[in-house]
């Protein structure tokens, strides 16, 4: 059975996967980029070697303690533990095997949108161990160990992940502002949904407490929540559960998630519908990043991150990162304003 939060991920993956497929097509068939020739797509050996690493210790230590992790994978997946022979062994014969492939020397043009499944890879690898990897220097605040799991960060992904796209593009020909603008509107579909698995796994992704009565206009659920079987395990036990999630929060907070999901889901619409209409390469992606850190520095104001002392400012991890998000849409907004000024 897939786990709420892991469902939401891969939902998150497709949305971005065919909003990305289709901006490729879109550009090409403007002129804004165009069809390719080599080098060909291939997965370098030492990173199926890494995979097959990381497969094999984690499976071959998971059926050795199957006993321990019963309802809680993330505890397992996320850690340090694993069989390290087991992965050695694992790792070998998957580079052995990926060495030995022949190489297919790319003899026909290539369209951009074939690039996805690339990307896919290597953004999903290195955008997902920068999310682990920012959320665990953000738990070093707590008293969480390095190697317990303490979610995924969204700035974290989203720089490792976004460096990697750069990258790629650049290596075929794309011109970063033009990439950029391609995966503005998949990044924010992509985040909404995400967060609305956050939401419904109850992950620890909540606001502060909210006792306050809401509106009469507003229904309960959207005011505030105790989520009932989260997935961490938070909070009281649950009369008559049997599950392996029998705890609800003994005080309501703000459903801070579902609150994001609906608002980036109302963002991706509108660059979605801005797309067509903004000639400028890097505008869009402009918007996106004011965008999606403004509202991120805001509704950080009512979630329970750790809060770090810089100046006068106490702020979490994330709103810094949102400055420099916002901050970095309107370098982008200015320098092309200056450039359009000097052209006219």
């Amino acid at each position: 059975m897939i786990a709420p939060f892991g469902l939401f991920l891969l939902l998150a993956f497709a949305a971005a996967y065919v909003a990305f497929w289709l901006e490729y097509r879109r550009k090409e068939a403007v002129g804004l980029i165009r069809p390719f020739i080599g080098p060909a797509l291939t997965v370098h050996p030492l990173v199926w070697a890494l995979l097959g690493f990381v497969t094999g210790a984690k499976l071959v230590y998971w059926w050795l303690h199957r006993h321990m992790y019963i309802g809680t994978p993330q505890d397992f997946i996320f850690s340090s533990r694993g069989n390290g022979w087991a992965g050695v062994v694992t790792g070998l014969i998957v580079w052995f095997i990926a060495r030995r492939q022949p190489a297919n020397p790319a003899t026909e043009p290539m369209h951009p949108y074939q690039l996805m499944d690339y990307l896919l890879l290597y953004c999903g690898l290195f955008g997902f161990a920068g999310a682990v990897v920012f959320a665990k220097v953000e738990a070093l605040s707590s008293d969480a160990s390095f190697f317990s799991f303490n979610g995924l960060n969204y700035y974290g992904g989203l720089i490792a992940g976004t460096l990697t796209y750069l990258y790629i593009n650049k290596r075929y020909g794309i011109r970063p502002a033009i990439a950029v603008d391609i995966g503005s509107p998949g990044m924010m579909l992509a985040y909404a949904i995400g967060r609305m698995g956050c939401h419904v796994a109850g992950d620890g992704d909540w606001g502060i407490k909210n006792v306050q009565p809401g509106p009469a206009w507003l229904p309960e659920w959207l005011w505030a929540s105790r989520y009932p079987h989260n997935s961490i395990h938070q909070g009281i036990y649950i009369p008559g559960c049997t599950g392996s999630n029998c705890t609800i929060l003994q005080t309501p907070v703000y459903p801070t998630p579902l609150y994001e999901a609906i608002i980036c889901f109302c963002l991706f619409l509108l660059l979605w519908r801005l797309r067509r209409t903004i000639k400028k390469p890097g505008i869009l992606f402009a918007y996106f990043a004011i965008l999606n850190g403004a509202e991120r520095f805001c509704i950080e104001f009512i979630r329970i991150n750790p809060r770090y002392q810089l100046g006068i400012w106490k702020l979490s991890q994330a709103q810094f990162l949102a400055l420099g998000w916002i901050l970095t849409g309107l370098i982008v907004l200015v320098v092309s304003t200056r450039k359009t000024a000097s052209i006219q």
